[in-house]
């Protein structure tokens, strides 16, 4: 394979290029103009004229740079220009993105541009019902905006097919590396003719991306408008040293507490459920995002932080990719993440495009040897400050504080393994035989066996030590699990399993479900 030609980083460009000027077509230009959109960010003024001229291009830029509207415009400038005919399950255009949340966000860049142009964009992910998916490709689409492992799922049912394909992307290489995405990738890029144009775009080559590079790019041009990793230089950096878990607890709700919208990491999907629904009780509407969400939920929680519904959001590093919301002024990195391009990604979902931005690591005394060596590696150069709710620093960060809101009220709930006065518990499945209604896990005192007759107080397997038992009666103070007397037998019935079963149900030997480790001598017998 021919060597790549490799221009400097920071190629320069000067301030009066334009998007018409780099070679944009004027529908496109007036798409952009209409959005706000009037002169390239760097890398999209370096990257334009390979792309547009149809070259293989490695881009490399720092988080929030441009890299997307870098590889859109020329993906819906060459596909329009080459104006092949739509046909169904046979797109021309393929972007590849490692997360749902990155996919849904490059189609919403994208999706003005096919439209000025009059092509079609369609998303592909999993966590959904492929239906819709399907019918989408089988009417036809020109761009398909995929993540791997779903489309992967509809090419082998036969519903999509990669022959057609001219151009393709992959974004955030590196991470779809760090997800063990790439023999995923390299598959579908088998599939994809060897003559198509190939644009790749990560923040950095390691983890097997530059395999993909020597593999599927042809005499590429690389454009890197920073050092791999590098920091935003609007991003103020701060590090708010806390002296325990309950002072760092009330430092992230004073964080929380501002008018602008905010975006807290958290290590786990269980960490960032329960601050999200702590923060909201508190007065301050958050929502969370992490990978157990359906995508329905997802959606609507993207859109209430986008619409100002809910200010802040608290995300795990899933968020940390693709999420681009405007405004942010504020990530805080609650967990501090595990490894340095973590937390570059956390933290350029602020001063993205050009805007300024904070971000705040708020570090407990066992952790700071482990963030001092994670912010070297960042290239990150900030002082730990000990910081409370009330010190001057965090108060200023924070700024205008915003009026609490009342959470709308729970509905109550009934205690569990209680039931209203009167009621009797129900079987799964409905009434026993003899009509009376017993628990999934054992009969009751007073119930009736198969036969219809009535059962001898305690009846119906052992009652725990203590307490009460499932349906609400008292248990026997002495019978422990295992130990009670079967003594529900139904008179005759050859049927009843005398002590080990009543009404279909276990002994002693099994309380509410589970087995017990010990047997009652002497039952297990059928009745005779």
């Amino acid at each position: 394979m021919p060597e790549p030609t490799t221009l400097p980083e920071n190629t320069p460009h000067t301030a009066e290029k334009t998007f018409a000027s780099l070679g944009v077509p004027a529908p496109l230009v007036a798409s952009l103009a209409a959005r706000g959109m009037s002169a390239p960010f760097p890398i999209q003024a370096d990257t334009l004229p390979d792309t547009l001229a149809g070259r293989d291009v490695l881009g490399r830029g720092k988080t929030g740079s441009g890299k997307t509207l870098a590889f859109s415009i020329p993906m819906v400038a060459r596909l329009a220009e080459l104006g092949a005919r739509r046909r169904p399950s046979h797109p021309h255009g393929l972007v590849l993105a490692p997360t749902r949340e990155l996919a849904t966000q490059i189609t919403a860049t994208l999706e003005p541009l096919a439209q000025a142009a009059g092509l079609t964009v369609t998303t592909i992910f999993g966590g959904v019902s492929q239906n819709r998916q399907v019918s989408t490709l089988k009417a036809g689409v020109d761009i398909v905006v995929a993540c791997p492992g779903r489309l992967e799922d509809l090419m082998g049912q036969g519903h999509v097919t990669l022959s057609d394909i001219a151009i393709t992307v992959l974004d955030e290489a590196d991470h779809m590396a760090d997800l063990g995405f790439l023999p995923g990738v390299t598959r579908i890029l088998k599939a994809t003719p060897e003559t198509g144009q190939r644009l790749l775009f990560s923040a950095t080559l390691d983890n097997g991306v530059d395999k993909l590079v020597k593999r599927f790019l042809n005499n590429q041009v690389l454009h890197s408008v920073d050092e791999a990793n590098s920091p935003v230089a609007a991003m103020t950096h701060h590090i708010f040293d806390v002296d325990g878990v309950a002072t760092k607890k009330a430092v992230v709700e004073k964080l929380a507490s501002g008018t602008g919208r905010r975006i807290l990491f958290m290590r786990t999907k269980h960490q960032a459920r329960k601050l999200a629904k702590q923060l909201t009780a508190a007065g301050i509407p958050s929502v969370d995002l992490h990978g157990n969400l359906s995508q329905n939920a997802r959606d609507r929680n993207l859109a209430a932080f986008s619409s100002g519904e809910a200010r802040v959001l608290v995300a795990t590093d899933v968020a940390a990719r693709g999420v681009h919301v405007d405004d942010v002024e504020l990530v805080v990195h609650v967990d501090p993440p595990a490894e340095h391009k973590a937390y570059l990604h956390r933290s350029g979902r602020t001063a993205r495009a050009g805007s300024a931005g904070d971000v705040v690591t708020l570090v407990l005394p066992e952790q700071r040897r482990d963030l001092s060596a994670l912010m070297r590696k960042a290239a990150i150069k900030a002082t730990p400050i000990p910081s409370t709710p009330d010190s001057a620093h965090v108060v200023d960060l924070v700024g205008e504080l915003a009026p609490r809101v009342a959470p709308a009220p729970a509905a109550a709930a009934p205690a569990r393994g209680k039931r209203p006065a009167g009621s009797s518990p129900a079987r799964r499945s409905g009434q026993s035989r003899g009509g009376a209604n017993s628990s999934a896990g054992g009969s009751h005192s007073g119930g009736q066996s198969r036969t219809g007759k009535p059962r001898s107080g305690g009846a119906g397997g052992p009652a725990r030590s203590g307490g009460s038992a499932r349906g609400g009666q008292p248990r026997s103070a002495g019978a422990g699990r295992g130990h009670g007397q079967g003594a529900g037998q139904g008179s005759g019935n050859r049927r009843n399993r005398s002590g080990a079963q009543a009404s279909g149900q276990r002994s002693g030997a099994q309380a509410s479900g589970r087995r017990s480790t010990a047997q009652t001598s002497g039952q297990g017998q059928r009745s005779r």
